[in-house]
């Protein structure tokens, strides 16, 4: 069955592609191929797909580039596949726009799962309204926090950093851009505010239940994502 999701795969490589359009569309997605940087750019922008796939290492251009110009066009969600690791690259990946990035060699389960939660990532960031996630529940409008049914009660500054992080649900977060988006441009510098208040505000949604445990992960070295429950 045909879920109604286009994903782009640009890749030069014609072996991953193939891959890519047997595995995704067995489960059911449309497949949209480019070979080159310039063909993705062309392609995301002429037949707005629902997630795009992007290789680094392009015959072209810099895959960073490529990343810079789909940027320009369309908020598609991104997924970087690449064989660089370092927290240097993943941060200067994310700060270029990526929304995830998978390091190669990775198996199919994990892009899978990677794609549901770009998907899902691209209705909320559509359906800004609320946001629901098992015992909690979060009204933008009023600014109340409910969890188990009951409103626990968080600072301007504590509101602001879940709202920034939720907003960006399975995205991991740098730490310049929740700064500043929390703080303003010229807090970059200040990560301890991030450890202060991310500590503050695990432990009140902790305490109104168990299942909040773990619902900010630290990705060590680049920033914070809010875990995200995949079907």
């Amino acid at each position: 069955m045909k879920t109604g999701a286009r994903i782009l795969v640009i890749d030069d490589e014609k072996c991953i592609r193939r891959f890519m359009d047997a595995s995704l569309t067995a489960k059911g997605y449309t497949v949209l191929a480019a070979r080159t940087g310039a063909e993705g750019v062309k392609t995301a922008a002429e037949e707005h797909p629902d997630v795009v796939l992007l290789d680094l290492n392009l015959p072209d251009k810099d895959g960073l580039a490529v990343l810079k110009e789909i940027r320009a066009v369309s908020a598609v969600p991104v997924i970087i596949l690449t064989v660089k690791s370092a927290d240097a690259d993943k941060e200067l990946l994310l700060d270029s726009g990526a929304d995830d990035y998978l390091t190669k060699p990775f198996s199919l389960t994990e892009l899978l799962a990677r794609i549901r939660v770009a998907l899902r990532h691209a209705v909320n960031l559509r359906e800004d309204v609320a946001f629901r996630h098992g015992p909690l529940e979060i009204d933008f409008s009023t600014r109340k926090v409910l969890v188990s049914g009951e409103e626990i009660h968080l600072t301007a500054t504590q509101f602001n950093l879940l709202k920034a992080l939720v907003s960006h649900a399975g995205k991991v977060v740098t730490q310049p851009q929740l700064l500043a988006e929390v703080w303003g441009p010229h807090a970059v510098e200040q990560s301890h505010y991030l450890r202060i208040y991310v500590g503050q505000l695990r432990r009140k949604l902790e305490a109104g239940s168990q299942e909040l445990q773990g619902f900010i992960i630290t990705d060590p070295g680049v920033g914070y994502r809010i875990k995200i429950q995949l079907p």
